[in-house]
């Protein structure tokens, strides 16, 4: 059984008196005690180092959240690169001073590094380093979007609106979770898995996973009563042919829309359907929902103000973002009785096609309607002097049954026709690719670049 350990926030989860012996991270059953001494050390020797901009980048995430907390507690700007690729490491290089990482990834050339575990030589001398309360207001992190086109975007928070959200977690599922433990396949690179793979678990006591989980065959391996999962559309897609084995005590969705059928068959085989939250890296978690049907409403965090613009787009007031300002989304929505809400699309994925307004949530929704169809992705593509649509697909058995009977040309055409009940002509997809998957980065977010390198030909 799990040791049960009390909520502490994210200020004073390092001050904590916790048994010596209570379990940080498994995969090798990291204790409490090793893990104060690691941040302590670290802390203290980032302390006696010249650079404010912190790079971190690690497979391990335990080493990942000895890092963090170091350097939170040494008063550094922590950066979070999308990912381990030395390439995309590069680019970003500008926004920061120094890479911090494990052995798992590479250091790039012409930028200093440290890495985790510290070598002999690196070890500092101080042998006990006074961590004080963290003055959240005062701590800055950076993360990474890659937005629509593929280039990522630097957004800066304050780690206060970080350890906000990680209490309003806690108010909302602390107890259905308690002395569980945590497992994930997604990134604490990112906003979705530093919260809810590293942080939260940290400040509440449950014990994280390492590494990654890659394949379904391992999510299914450690499934088990006491074992949350933290997960995405784009893994719990792949448990289609997966079969039973235990269920697991809550599993977690973020990173785009999850199919209905998706959350049905993981119900099917974890007794739950998973909760779906629903936000982004700028505004953190704005709602969530479990799929009971296809159209059930998200229901808001608690502590959340709203209202539409004239567009009809999300007005939000947070304390993940800022306690008195209001940001404006880009997410069409529907207000509804007791602060829930529907999502109508994103008021950016409208394009102008012959002077007629076309939403391309609107067309891809209407594909996913059709009976070949399992999934779309609607992109705008330059044809010459002209302005058409094109569609990324994959297909249902009777899709793919469809493709070998008739052919590309006729199935098209086909689609193309259903179309027509409900879309006007230019706003129907003149050019259609059939892939096994649609193209995901690390985020589980839709890769536009790729999208469209499918119709380069």
């Amino acid at each position: 059984m799990t040791q049960t350990i009390s909520y502490t926030s994210l200020a004073n989860v390092m001050l904590e008196k916790r048994p010596a012996d209570s379990l940080v991270a498994f995969q090798d059953d990291t204790q409490w005690q090793q893990f104060q001494h690691d941040v302590c050390e670290l802390a203290a020797y980032l302390n006696t180092q010249p650079q404010v901009r912190w790079a971190l980048c690690f497979a391990d995430s335990y080493y990942f959240a000895v890092a963090f907390m170091a350097l939170s507690h040494s008063g550094k700007h922590i950066i979070l690169p999308g990912n381990h690729q030395p390439a995309a490491l590069a680019e970003l290089s500008e926004q920061f001073e120094i890479l911090l990482h494990d052995d798992e990834v590479a250091a790039i050339a012409n930028t200093p590094s440290l890495t985790l575990p510290f070598t002999a030589q690196a070890r500092t001398t101080v042998s006990e380093y006074d961590l004080a309360t963290l003055a959240l207001d005062t701590l800055k992190l950076t993360l990474f979007t890659s937005g629509s086109s593929g280039t990522p975007k630097a957004i800066e928070k304050s780690l206060s609106g970080i350890a906000a959200e990680i209490d309003v977690l806690e108010s909302i599922w602390g107890k259905q979770l308690q002395a569980s433990k945590i497992t994930s396949t997604v990134s604490h690179q990112h906003i979705y898995g530093l919260l809810f793979r590293v942080l939260w678990p940290l400040c509440s006591g449950r014990a994280f996973a390492r590494h990654d989980l890659i394949y379904p065959e391992q999510v299914m391996a450690q499934a088990s009563s006491d074992t949350c999962l933290i997960s995405s559309p784009a893994l719990l897609k792949r448990l289609v042919d997966m079969t039973a084995t235990a269920p697991y005590r809550q599993i977690f969705s973020s990173g785009g829309p999850l199919p209905h059928t998706a959350a049905q068959h993981s119900q099917a085989l974890f007794n739950h359907l998973p909760i779906e939250v629903f936000g982004s890296t700028e505004t953190g978690g704005i709602g969530y929902r479990q799929q009971h049907e296809a159209t059930t409403p998200w229901q808001l965090f608690p502590c959340h103000q709203v209202m539409l613009n004239a567009e009809q787009c999300l007005r939000l007031q947070s304390p993940f973002i800022d306690t008195k300002a209001w940001y404006q989304t880009s997410d069409q929505c529907e207000l509804l009785p007791n602060n829930q809400f529907q999502l109508k699309g994103r008021a950016d994925r409208i394009v102008k096609i012959e002077e007629k307004r076309i939403s391309l949530v609107d067309v891809e929704q209407r594909l996913s309607q059709l009976a070949w169809v399992e999934e779309a992705a609607v992109l705008p593509l330059d044809e010459g002097h002209r302005l058409i649509l094109g569609a990324v697909i994959t297909l249902t058995p009777e899709g793919q049954q469809a493709l070998v009977e008739t052919g590309k040309g006729k199935l098209w055409l086909a689609i193309r026709q259903q179309l027509r009940q409900w879309l006007e002509p230019v706003g129907i997809p003149r050019r259609f690719r059939a892939v096994d998957e649609i193209p995901l980065n690390s985020q589980g977010k839709r890769q536009f670049q790729a999208l469209v390198t499918l119709f380069s030909d």
